[in-house]
């Protein structure tokens, strides 16, 4: 990391880094006590800063230098990362076992302080890959380029060469998007990179007025074309150009898909539903949990509000006993048409379920039903929320999965029985 300058006028210090928070950030104490917030720090580092904002109990700083390194500081992977000063990671200046350590330990303090839970340090399960593994990434257009953000200027974009922890394959795709960014709508402000389960390669478009000329923006990306989406200001997400149908690309599905398969695995190994159990796959996207749940031979209701992933998910025949029902609409407004469940499995988007959601879970459960819940959080805070809205259940198990190497997000599965 290269040494800065400090603005004229402003507080400059020296700060000892004692961890990692929620987000990322290395946290100390300035000299008065005042906790600070220093991006891009390790646990152990010795650094001066520039104290940018300051509050009555904390604030944020940006390193100056780095007077002492701790001993989990190391290289990043990716170029960008220190050059480019990219927002997309976190953590890459961290070794590996110290990105384990500091999501473990984010995810036990949070639960503590917010969900009022005394959990013990959950573990980690590690990705089989800590680079190359992302399945989508979004990019940024403004002046001129396409890439990421700068992590501490928003409003900036740098060009983006090469994504170190996006998979190979979207290489090309990135290549052939710059090759015909001239072509893009004027105003666009998002272009994201996709691939899907059967191979295809998707480009989705943000933002822009009509009209647009895809097919000629299609036809300028030559033979790195995929199918390509638009989502015009205003408008609704329509395929524009390229091959249509096949999978729902546009419907929520994990960016490394080989942890969401143990996650998914542990999470129905963990519900241990008997034959013939009635289970609830709650926010269940294309429905592969609810067909993992059935193939053990539970009576699977599964509900998604994405339409195009629960047609997806009806069409699949994979002769279960007990085919899943595949329901389309808002969990909270459609649990009084499902039947009874023993256990649940719940895998809601970042903000977390809906107050109905748990209120119905702790209604079943004094009633004797819903003894068990495995509940799949990609967010340790909205986690923690649910699980203090769910005080009649007792937390038997939690683990953390990487889900998101280099970065600070971390997946969490927690397994919930009836007190």
């Amino acid at each position: 990391m290269a040494a800065r300058r400090a603005a004229a006028g402003s507080a400059v210090t020296e700060v000892l880094v004692a961890g990692i928070a929620t987000g990322g950030d290395g946290v100390g104490r300035l000299p008065d006590g005042c906790t600070v917030f220093v991006p891009r720090t390790a646990p152990g580092d010795r650094v001066e800063v520039e104290v940018t904002e300051r509050h009555r109990r904390w604030g944020r700083a940006r390193v100056l230098r780095i007077i002492e390194p701790g001993p989990d500081r190391t290289a990043a992977g990716c170029p960008h990362y220190d050059q480019d000063e990219c927002g997309g990671c976190q953590l890459q200046h961290l070794t590996l076992p110290a990105q384990h350590e500091a999501k473990r330990a984010v995810v036990q303090q949070v639960l503590r302080r917010v969900g009022g839970r005394a959990v013990t340090l959950p573990s980690l399960t590690p990705a089989p890959t800590a680079w190359r593994y992302r399945s989508k990434i979004t990019l940024a257009v403004g002046d001129g380029r396409i890439g990421f953000h700068r992590y501490d200027r928003p409003g900036d974009v740098f060009k983006l060469a090469d994504c170190h922890i996006a998979a190979s394959d979207l290489m090309p795709l990135l290549s052939a998007v710059r090759h015909a960014a001239a072509l893009l709508p004027s105003g666009a402000t998002r272009v994201v990179l996709r691939l899907d389960r059967e191979g295809g390669r998707h480009v989705v478009v943000r933002g822009g007025a009509p009209p647009w000329d895809a097919r000629r923006f299609a036809a300028g990306m030559g033979d790195g074309a995929g199918t390509v989406w638009w989502e015009p200001e205003g408008g609704a997400v329509r395929a524009v150009a390229g091959r249509h149908g096949g999978f729902p690309v546009l419907a929520f599905q994990q960016v490394h898909p080989a942890v969401a398969d143990l996650i998914r695995q542990r999470a129905v190994a963990w519900l241990a539903a008997d034959e013939g159990a009635v289970a609830w796959d709650l926010y269940g996207g294309v429905g592969d949990s609810a067909r993992l749940l059935a193939a053990g031979g539970a009576r699977v209701s599964s509900v998604d509000a994405d339409r195009s992933a629960v047609e997806w998910a009806r069409r699949q025949r994979t002769g279960e006993r007990f085919p899943p029902a595949f329901l389309a609409g808002r969990v909270e407004e459609v649990l009084h048409r499902l039947p009874t469940p023993d256990v649940v499995l719940l895998n809601p988007p970042r903000q977390g379920a809906a107050p109905r959601v748990t209120a119905a879970l702790e209604g079943l459960r004094s009633a004797g039903h819903a003894r068990r819940v495995a509940y799949v959080s990609c967010d340790p805070a909205t986690l923690a929320r649910d699980l203090a809205r769910l005080p009649g259940y007792d937390v038997r198990a939690i683990e953390t999965f990487d889900m998101f190497p280099q970065t600070a997000h971390v997946e969490t599965l927690a397994l919930l029985e009836a007190a």
